[in-house]
C-alpha cells in the first residue's frame, strides 16, 4: 500500500493491524470534521469519542482500531510518532516489574555503593549520602537537583506506577489513581537512574588513578533498577491502562464533555468535544487546543540557558587538590584529561553529553521556535524528529553533575586529595534543566499550524 504525503509517495509497513511488522498506520481523519459518529462504537459510553487518537506531535486526528494484536504498534500516518502500542498482559506484567523495582530501590540506598582507600584513608558512600557531598560547600542547588533527579522521582515514579496497578485489582479501585498515572509519566524524563549510572562509572574511571576502588552492592543493584525500569517502560501500555482506570470508575468523572472543539488530552490521550481550556473528564488535565505561551516561554528559556552556558564552560566545574596544590577543570579540560589518560571513548562521551549536546539542543530549539512562529514550507516531519531528538538527548547532559556528586562524596582527605565543585557546576546544571524544561514545554504541533496557515495564504 501506498500513502501520499505532501506530493511524495511513500510506502506504507504495514496493510493493517496484523502485518508483518505488526505496524499500523491509522485512517486520516481533518481536525475540524464532524466526528460524533464515532461515539456509536462502543457498547459501553465511553468519557470521548471512540477510536479516535491525536497525535501529540503533529495534532492530526485520526481513526485507530478497536482491537490490535499484542505486539501491534501505532503510528501517525503524517509524523510517524507512535501513538499506540499494544502490549500483552499490559496491567500484570508492569506491576511485577514496578514491585521488583522498588526492592532495587530499597537496596541500592540502603547498601553501600563505591568505597576507596586514599593513602590509607578510606571513605565510602552511599546512594543516600550522596547528595550531601555539595552541602560541604555551601551549593545547596546541585544537592537538590541530585537528590531530586537520582532518590526523590524514581521512586515516586515506580511507587505510583505500582499503586495505580496493584489499585486497580482491588474490588473497588481508589478514584484518584488517575492522578497518580498522569504524574507518573510526567516524572519519566526527570528521574535519571541510567544518566546517574553512567557519571558513577566516569567517575569510577577517575577514581582509579588516585586510590584504591571497591564497587559496593548498591552499584549492582543500581544496574538492576536501571534494567528492570527500562523493562518496565517497555511493557507499558499507556492506552490500556487508561482504558482499565475509566471501566473501573477510578476517573475524575463520568459523563462526556460537549463543546465546540474536538481535543486530544494532551494527560490521558483521551479525544472529546470540549471548550478549550476544560477539565478533561478522564485525567482532569485542561484541556487545550494548543499549549498557550509555548513559543514565548520557549524562547525565554533558551535565552537563559545561552546565558548560563557562557560561565558553565568559563569557570571549573571541579577543583582537585592534590598534597596541597589546587587543579581548576572545566568540562573540556575533563574531556582533555580523559584524553590524556587514553580513555578515548569516555572523552567522547563527555565531550558529547556535556558540550556537544546542550549546543546542540539550544541550536535546535531555536530552529524548531523559528518554525513554529514564521512556518516551514517543507521538512515537517523533520523538524518533528527533531524535537522528538532534543527532549530525548537532554537528560544526558547531567552525566557530569552526577560524576562530580561522585567525586566530591569520596574524595576529601583534606590537603592529601580533596575534590570541590566549581562555580561552572551550578551553571551547568541550569543550563541542562532550563533546556528540558524548554523542550518539553513546546508545543511542536505549532509547527504544522504555522505551515498550514503558511500554504492557505
Amino acid at each position: 500500500m501506498v500513502m501520499q504525503r505532501g506530493g511524495r509517495s511513500i510506502p506504507s509497513r504495514s496493510t493493517g493491524p496484523s502485518g508483518p511488522d505488526k505496524w499500523y498506520r491509522p485512517q486520516q481523519r481533518s481536525r475540524h470534521s464532524h466526528v460524533t459518529d464515532a461515539m456509536s462504537s462502543s457498547a459501553k459510553p465511553s468519557l470521548g469519542l471512540a477510536n479516535l487518537a491525536g497525535c501529540p506531535d503533529c495534532g492530526l486526528l485520526q481513526r485507530v482500531p478497536g482491537h490490535l494484536v499484542a505486539g501491534t504498534t501505532v503510528a501517525c500516518r503524517r509524523c510517524d510518532a507512535v501513538l499506540h502500542r499494544h502490549q500483552l498482559d499490559p496491567l500484570g506484567r508492569p506491576l511485577a516489574l514496578a514491585l521488583a523495582a522498588l526492592c532495587l530501590y530499597l537496596a541500592a540506598v540502603s547498601l553501600p555503593l563505591l568505597s576507596i582507600d586514599l593513602r590509607g584513608r578510606e571513605t565510602s558512600s552511599t546512594l543516600l549520602g550522596l547528595p550531601g557531598g555539595f552541602d560541604r560547600f555551601d551549593h545547596w542547588e546541585l544537592t537538590a537537583v541530585t537528590a531530586t533527579t537520582v532518590l526523590l522521582l524514581p521512586l515516586l515514579r515506580i511507587a505510583m506506577l505500582a499503586a495505580v496497578l496493584a489499585g486497580l485489582r482491588l474490588r473497588r479501585p481508589p478514584r484518584r489513581l488517575y492522578r497518580l498515572y498522569r504524574w507518573q509519566a510526567k516524572l519519566r524524563p526527570w528521574a535519571m537512574v541510567e544518566v546517574f549510572l553512567l557519571g558513577v562509572f566516569v567517575a569510577y574511571t577517575r577514581l582509579t588513578a588516585l586510590a584504591d576502588v571497591d564497587v559496593g552492592p548498591a552499584l549492582w543493584a543500581l544496574g538492576g533498577l536501571m534494567l528492570v525500569m527500562v523493562a518496565t517502560d517497555a511493557a507499558q501500555d499507556e492506552h490500556a491502562v487508561w482504558a482499565a482506570l475509566e471501566q473501573r470508575g477510578a476517573t475524575s468523572g463520568d459523563t462526556p464533555l460537549q463543546g465546540p472543539n474536538v481535543i486530544a488530552c494532551d494527560g490521558c490521550g483521551l479525544v472529546s468535544q470540549a471548550a478549550d481550556g476544560a477539565s478533561c473528564p478522564r485525567c482532569a488535565a485542561q484541556l487545550r487546543l494548543r499549549r498557550p505561551g509555548s513559543v514565548a516561554r520557549g524562547w525565554a528559556l533558551i535565552i537563559a540557558a545561552t546565558i548560563l552556558y557562557l560561565p558553565a564552560n568559563a569557570y571549573p566545574v571541579m577543583i582537585i587538590t592534590t598534597l596541597g596544590r589546587e587543579t581548576p577543570h572545566t568540562i573540556l579540560g575533563g574531556a582533555e584529561d580523559l584524553v590524556g589518560a587514553g580513555l578515548w571513548p569516555l572523552a567522547l562521551l563527555v565531550f558529547c553529553a556535556s558540550i556537544l549536546v546542550p549546543v546542540l539542543k539550544l541550536l535546535g530549539l531555536g530552529v524548531l521556535l523559528v518554525a513554529a512562529r514564521r512556518g516551514a514550507s517543507r521538512r515537517l516531519r523533520d523538524l518533528t524528529r527533531l524535537h522528538r531528538l532534543v527532549n530525548a538527548v537532554g537528560r544526558w547532559s547531567m552525566i557530569d553533575v552526577f560524576m562530580l556528586a561522585t567525586l566530591v562524596a569520596l574524595v576529601q582527605a583534606g590537603l592529601i586529595a580533596s575534590i570541590a565543585p566549581g562555580l561552572g557546576a551550578p551553571a551547568f546544571a541550569a543550563v541542562v534543566v532550563l533546556t528540558m524544561l524548554a523542550a518539553e514545554g513546546f508545543d511542536a504541533r505549532l509547527i504544522w499550524d504555522a505551515a498550514e496557515r503558511r500554504d492557505t495564504a
